[in-house]
């Protein structure tokens, strides 16, 4: 296979100075004990998106939400390597595969989340949600589309219930 290029489209502003997780000794840690996932919150980051792509942004402000792909780039490269952590960093959770989970420790750092737009200005998008560390990289951003990304009849394992029924989002 090919290797593959990506290039940042621009790049992730707030006041998020750590990540929440962090890959250490083969496993998750919680780094910042502090940090709730941010997407139940009002956290309000930036996304600065680089001004040579021109007409890049057009019409998205007609958009509510946003899906954001960007690059968990403080993963250490120990973190690229892992194959099975515990979710969220939890003992009391099971040992799963890192696709089983939304961990920034993967093989490609990639993360997505979907985030409220509450503003463009320019090349500068506010929103509202986004759990990226200040600094990440953007590699994409998609509209929301309702009809499209939702889906019905969803199966969780039991251990994702108990996390999402946790921070209120089930």
């Amino acid at each position: 296979m090919s290797e593959i290029k990506l290039r940042p489209v621009g790049f992730v502003r707030n006041d998020i100075k750590e990540p929440s997780l962090v890959a250490r000794s083969g496993d998750l840690d919680r780094g910042n004990e502090d940090r709730r996932p941010s997407h139940t919150t009002e956290n309000v980051s930036e996304l600065v998106i680089n001004s040579s792509y021109a007409g890049i942004l057009d019409g998205i402000e007609d958009f509510s939400h946003l899906l954001v792909l960007y690059w968990a780039h403080l993963v250490e490269p120990e973190g690229h390597s892992m194959t099975r952590v515990h979710p969220m960093g939890r003992k009391d959770l099971p040992l799963v595969g890192v696709f089983s989970t939304c961990s920034p420790a993967r093989p490609n750092p990639i993360l997505v989340i979907a985030v409220r737009l509450l503003e463009r200005d320019g090349y500068v998008l506010r929103v509202e949600g986004l759990d990226a560390v200040d600094g990440s990289p953007v590699l994409d951003i998609k509209p929301y589309l309702p009809s499209y990304y939702a889906v019905r009849d969803v199966k969780l394992p039991d251990w994702m219930s108990r996390i999402l029924s946790e921070i209120g989002e089930r």
